[in-house]
């Protein structure tokens, strides 16, 4: 894997070049796309070029763009046979900011159908038989396979997280609404957070630390140990044997490496709240893809025309009470986080599921991602049979720094314990 920060480093330094580090992206690509197939779209001339003129933080850095993102000089077809070849005319905001901070954007990378279910071809670099997780399934194994350096992704239930999880890298959902969204392939606009992916948790925080214009960086002052509230949910049952293992095992070490931990049982509204979420994410896809629905309907996935069909039957009233349901938690939340420095929990179920049908479960992920909150996947636990299991810090809404300084903290204490 490319380290951004490194990488960035090494540059600053005269250590490595621009030409030197897509000479490895180059490799790297030619010996495994044909397995990964992490790209719908890949020009890496042209990023080769742009890193190489590029000045600003980003600069000399390959980066990828999940494809429900609109890049004016690549294809960009969120996923669906509706959007093929589709050019749009303009960069999305995030896309011109990292071209602007000198990033050299290599690549599409593969998203499921319209940033939802249905999957696409890309493999696990860990073990090529197992799903990446979705939606951002290339960025995500895009990272792992170490194609490139940096990554942008977005997440409406658990799609920054959860693949980071399986793939075992590092990836970064900022509190809602930092990141702007425009040009962003909406599916819910009250849920839907891009979300940065690198190689380790500084990685990510130094990539969205830049495209952010904040004081995230975590490599530049050595992190204090938290005080970790571990949340095990209400869905504490549909975590994997091995996933319980390894929260409570997390949990003992931190404790161990000097961190606090209380055992922290949610108010009763954040049952309330998981399913508020899939009301108004619903609700709003039928909207949000209103045009697809009616028009190209038969292009369409059958899961997918199920969940619009579904939207477009929940009534206004449901919608907005499931609103009232998501700011009654919040306010919860915001309550819990005055005692306790960032929450503990499972980034998914388990290891990454076996087979390609499925991009995994986000039951871990969702409520948190309605909350708004900042969420990091921790890589460096590996289970048994050596596929990477996710542990979620998640903090308190508009406290990126401080939940990237306990991830930080919390990664260090895992590799010093192996």
């Amino acid at each position: 894997m490319l380290s951004a920060i490194e990488l960035a480093r090494d540059l600053e330094a005269g250590r490595t070049t621009v030409d030197r580090i897509f000479d490895a992206c180059a490799e790297a690509i030619a010996e495994k796309e044909g397995i990964i197939r992490a790209f719908t779209a890949l020009d890496l001339d042209a990023a080769r070029l742009a890193a190489a003129e590029g000045r600003g933080p980003l600069a000399g850095l390959p980066f990828a763009v999940k494809d429900n993102i609109d890049t004016a000089d690549l294809p960009t077809a969120y996923g669906s046979p509706i959007y093929a070849g589709h050019r749009p005319a303009a960069d999305a905001a995030i896309v011109a900011q990292a071209k602007r901070l000198g990033a050299g954007i290599v690549g599409k990378t593969v998203t499921t159908e319209f940033a939802f279910f249905k999957p696409g071809p890309t493999r696990n670099p860990v073990k090529p038989s197992h799903t990446p997780g979705g939606s951002s399934s290339g960025s995500a194994a895009g990272i792992a396979a170490g194609f490139f350096a940096l990554a942008i992704g977005t997440q409406t239930g658990g799609s920054v997280v959860r693949p980071a999880a399986f793939c075992g890298i590092a990836g970064f959902k900022p509190s809602y609404g930092i990141l702007p969204p425009v040009g962003l392939k909406i599916f819910s606009w009250s849920l839907d957070t891009l979300g940065v992916f690198g190689k380790g948790v500084a990685d990510a925080a130094f990539g969205a630390a830049a495209l952010s214009g904040r004081d995230w960086r975590v490599d530049r002052q050595m992190p204090a140990a938290p005080h970790f509230a571990l949340v095990r949910t209400h869905l504490w049952h549909e975590a994997s044997g091995e996933m319980r293992v390894a929260l409570e095992n997390t949990a003992r070490l931190a404790e161990k490496a000097g961190a606090k931990v209380s055992e922290v049982t949610l108010p009763a509204v954040f049952s309330d709240a998981f399913a508020a979420h899939q009301v108004i994410q619903d609700f709003e896809a039928a909207l949000a893809l209103g045009h697809e629905f009616d028009r190209r309907v038969a292009e369409l996935s059958p899961i997918l025309r199920e969940t619009l069909a579904a939207g477009r039957a929940i009534e206004a009233a449901d919608y907005d009470a499931a609103r009232k349901t998501a700011a009654e938690a919040k306010l919860a939340l915001k309550d819990l986080f005055q005692d306790f420095d960032a929450i503990l929990t499972p980034s998914a179920p388990g290891t990454a599921p076996e087979g390609l049908g499925s991009t995994g479960s986000s039951i871990f992920n969702r409520v948190w991602t309605l909350m708004g909150v900042p969420a990091v996947n921790v890589p460096g636990v590996i289970s048994a049979q050596g596929m990477p299991l996710g542990i979620q810090v998640v903090g308190a809404r508009d406290e990126d720094h401080k939940a990237l300084m306990a991830a930080k903290w919390l990664e260090e204490a895992i590799a010093k314990a192996d």
